[in-house]
């Protein structure tokens, strides 16, 4: 009888970043033999960042996108508490909260009407989750007052993880039930044969099929395997300051930044966005623009000691949403990149979609139309601007 350890691999999953490492937790719950192949090291990409803002797109204009995000959001809690169980590890997670300041009298009349439309979106009677307009000066023990002369946005849903911990917790699981190899980078996969290629070694690793979730990277490969090119890296820059006596407040999402107080007496900034950049390093006059503009409105920030930078670069495909499924031409070569700003929240529900795609079963949830290979490739195609 053959040995099960040399039998191919269900899946080979080719990054390992908040996707891929969901990706492989969900396969290997359901029964599936699996290996993920880092280039570099776990959580190399922009999954090793700082921030763990975990924050739901507005209730309104509602649409698959949206659903699919607030159902990701809505059993994530779960979703870690179970993780946490299985790892024995903590992934920081905590429905903190938002706070959003209303700067004109439009941005009051507007988000009186999303805080109606959120009582049919969030079903706030049997979920809790609430979006609230309150005065101006509320919380102003937190945001500063003049941020916010028109009253506040506070919502509950917005929720927050470490989210190197979060990876860190999934790792362990991979580990102890699966396999990870770094400094293992993917450069092909042989689809007849079952192979998939390893850059400087003879060896390939025999699996029946591969998902490519390498961050930013995963474009080049998706490239070479359609001969199309749906998504490009934009670099993102955060912080990490000494924030005791924070860690139960809300987030703050103000002057286009956010900043998220963290259970380990930490608070993270961020992030930025540019599409031009010429390395993935922190940049000093970027760290004190971060630090300038958040003291601004949040004053309980100042003279607090800053513990870490980062810098990493994002994945983001050309028509904004995620891709996630089968690319096209091919049996067993699936994607899952491009989460941008919102991987975190949204992975392990990604993973069960993909998962079940590939297991031929229902998901939890489906995934939108505009997050399959269909809205990113062929005549739907949009070219980077």
């Amino acid at each position: 009888m053959a040995n099960p350890k040399d039998q191919p691999y269900d899946l080979a999953i080719a990054g390992a970043g908040i996707f891929g490492l969901s990706i492989a937790h969900a396969a290997i719950k359901a029964g599936m033999r699996v290996v993920v192949l880092e280039a570099r090291h776990v959580g190399a990409g922009s999954s090793g960042g700082l921030l763990g803002a975990l924050m739901p797109h507005m209730p309104a204009r509602w649409n698959p996108k949206k659903e699919f995000q607030y159902q990701a959001l809505a059993g994530l809690a779960d979703h870690i508490r179970q993780l946490e169980k299985e790892t024995g590890q903590t992934c920081g997670y905590a429905r903190c909260g938002r706070i959003l300041p209303l700067t004109t009298t439009d941005k009051l009349e507007h988000h009186l009407e999303r805080a109606e439309e959120s009582k049919l979106r969030w079903h706030p009677e049997a979920t809790g989750f609430s979006y609230t307009v309150e005065p101006a000066g509320s919380r102003s023990d937190w945001l500063d007052a003049r941020s916010a002369p028109f009253g506040i946005v506070y919502e509950t849903l917005a929720a927050r993880a470490a989210p190197r911990r979060y990876v860190g917790a999934l790792r362990s699981f991979v580990q102890a039930n699966g396999a990870l190899r770094e400094n293992a980078q993917v450069v092909g996969f042989d689809e007849h044969a079952g192979l998939v290629q390893i850059e400087d070694e003879l060896e390939p690793v025999a699996a029946r099929q591969l998902v490519l979730s390498g961050g930013f990277s995963a474009f080049d490969l998706i490239s070479e395997f359609t001969g199309e090119r749906i998504g490009r890296g934009e670099k993102g820059q955060a912080l990490l300051l000494d924030g005791t006596g924070l860690e139960d407040r809300p987030a703050i999402y103000c002057d286009g930044l956010y900043v998220v107080p963290h259970e380990d007496g930490t608070v993270a900034i961020g992030s930025t966005s540019d599409r031009e950049f010429d390395d993935n390093l922190p940049n000093p006059e970027r760290t004190l623009e971060l630090l300038n503009r958040a003291t601004a409105f949040c004053p309980g920030l100042k003279d607090r000691e800053v513990l870490t930078e980062w810098a990493g670069i994002r994945p983001r495909c050309n028509k904004r949403d995620p891709l996630i499924g089968k690319l096209p031409g091919h049996n067993h070569v699936y994607a899952a990149t491009g989460g941008f700003k919102i991987s975190f929240g949204i992975a392990h529900l990604v993973a069960d979609c993909l998962i079940s795609e590939i297991l031929q079963r229902e998901p939890r949830h489906p995934l939108p139309d505009t997050f399959r290979p269909d809205h990113h490739f062929g005549k739907n195609r949009l070219d980077a601007d």
